[in-house]
C-alpha cells in the first residue's frame, strides 16, 4: 500500500466540515498535551516516535481499520516513517505534510460578508494557532488588519482579487505572534498604522492609529472613532467597518475576553479592560458582527469555518461580559490566566523592531497554542 500525503488545507477542511479523523500523533507526550490538531470529531492516539522504532505491531489494534488515519509529528520525517510501517502492516494511512510546523503556519481564507457599497470582508483563519487576520476589499483597494508573518498569502490573495493593498493595521502590539504588517506595508508602499500608546519603543516609522480617525478603503470607511479600547494592551484599538463589523482585536473574543497581563501590567490595566468592554462596547450597536483577532477553542468556529458573532449575542452569552461585581471581574482577569505565550517577550521585541530573528527562530518562537484570552 502507498502512503498518502495530506496537507494542512485538507485537514482544515475536515475541521470546518466536522468530519471524522483519527490522528496518531508521534511527538513527545508533553508537546502533544500542550498543543495538538483539534477537530470536533477527531480522535487521538499519542505514541512517541521513539517507542515505535522497533515496529508498530504493538499499536496496530489501536489503529482503526474503518476510519481515515493521519500520522502527525513535528516536522514530517517521523510521521512518514511511522505511516510507512503502518501501511506495510495493512493499514490505510496518511501523513501530515510539513508536520505541526506547517500546521502552525497555515492560513485559510474565509469570506465573512459583503460591504454596503460593494466589496467584501475576508477572515484568514490560522487554524493551528488560533490567530485571525482580516482583509477589507473595496473598489480595487484592500486593507489588512492583524496580519501574521506569513505575508505571501495576503499579497497573493489581494493580487487574485486585483486589489491594491493601501493600508495595513495592527490593532495592538502583538505578544503571541509576529506581525507581518510592517513587512506587507514595505512591500506594497501601503500606510502602516499602529496605536501610538503601544508604539513608544518601536524603532520604525508608522502612522499613529487613534480614536476619531476615519480611513477610507475604496468606497468603505474604517471608522476608528471612539474605539480606543485599552485593556489587553494600553493602546488596543478596535475598528468599526462599514457600520457592520466590529474588529475587536484581542479585547473581546467569542467565548472569552482578552488578558491584560502580557506587558506585566495586569493590575494596572484591568480597569481599562472593564471600561472598554462594559462601557465603550455597550454604546455600540448590538447588531455589529464581532470579528476578533483570536479564537481559543474549536467550538468557536461557525459552520463555514469563520469566527464571528453578533455583539448582542456576546453580551448575552459571553461570561466575561456578564460579571457585575468589579472585584470578581478583577479576580477573573488577574488570577484565572493560562500560561503566557511562548517567547512572548521576544515576540514583542520583534514586533517593536528591536530584534530581527531569522525565519527558523521566528517559527520556534511561535510554536504552541495562542494564549491571549482569560480562561
Amino acid at each position: 500500500m502507498t502512503v498518502k500525503a495530506m496537507n494542512s488545507s485538507e485537514v482544515t477542511k475536515k475541521v470546518f466540515n466536522k468530519e471524522e479523523l483519527f490522528i496518531l500523533d508521534v511527538r513527545n507526550e508533553n508537546d502533544f498535551q500542550d498543543w495538538k490538531i483539534e477537530g470536533e470529531n477527531f480522535e487521538y492516539l499519542n505514541i512517541p516516535y521513539f517507542d515505535l522504532l522497533d515496529g508498530v505491531e504493538e499499536i496496530l489494534e489501536k489503529i482503526p481499520a474503518d476510519k481515515e488515519v493521519l500520522v502527525v509529528c513535528a516536522k514530517e520525517g517521523s510521521s512518514v516513517m511511522v505511516a510507512e510501517m503502518l501501511s506495510e502492516a495493512g493499514r490505510t494511512v496518511s501523513y501530515l505534510v510539513g508536520g505541526m510546523k506547517a500546521w502552525s503556519e497555515h492560513l485559510e481564507p474565509v469570506k465573512v460578508g459583503d460591504l454596503k457599497d460593494g466589496g467584501e470582508v475576508y477572515q484568514f483563519v490560522r487554524i493551528g494557532k488560533g490567530c485571525l487576520s482580516y482583509m477589507v476589499v473595496s473598489n480595487g483597494e484592500a486593507a489588512i488588519i492583524d496580519a501574521t508573518r506569513m505575508t505571501d498569502i495576503f499579497l497573493d490573495f489581494a493580487n487574485s482579487l486585483e486589489a491594491k493593498i493601501t493600508h495595513v493595521f495592527d490593532t495592538h502590539l502583538h505578544a503571541d505572534h509576529i506581525s507581518g504588517g510592517r513587512k506587507i506595508a514595505e512591500k506594497t508602499n501601503a500606510t502602516y498604522w499602529l496605536p501610538p500608546k503601544d508604539a513608544t519603543e518601536v524603532t520604525f516609522t508608522y502612522q499613529p492609529l487613534e480614536g476619531g480617525q476615519d480611513v477610507t478603503i475604496g468606497n468603505t470607511k474604517i471608522n476608528i472613532h471612539a474605539l480606543y479600547s485599552p485593556g489587553h494592551t494600553i493602546g488596543s484599538t478596535s475598528f468599526v467597518v462599514d457600520e457592520q463589523y466590529l474588529l475587536s482585536g484581542d479585547i473581546l473574543f467569542i467565548d472569552s475576553i482578552g488578558r491584560p497581563d502580557l506587558a506585566g501590567l495586569a493590575e494596572d490595566w484591568v480597569g481599562d479592560l472593564r471600561d472598554s468592554l462594559y462601557a465603550r462596547y455597550r454604546e455600540l450597536s448590538e447588531e455589529l458582527i464581532v470579528l476578533p483577532a483570536h479564537f481559543m477553542i474549536i467550538d468557536e468556529l461557525n459552520d463555514d469555518g469563520s469566527v464571528a458573532e453578533k455583539l448582542g449575542t456576546l453580551f448575552a452569552k459571553n461570561h466575561g461580559l456578564n460579571i457585575e461585581d468589579e472585584d470578581e471581574f478583577r479576580k477573573l482577569v488577574t488570577e484565572n490566566l493560562p500560561p503566557q505565550p511562548n517567547a512572548y517577550q521576544e515576540i514583542r521585541e520583534t514586533n517593536m523592531g528591536k530584534i530581527t530573528p531569522d525565519e527558523e527562530k521566528q517559527r520556534e518562537m511561535e510554536i504552541g497554542p495562542n494564549r491571549c484570552a482569560v480562561r
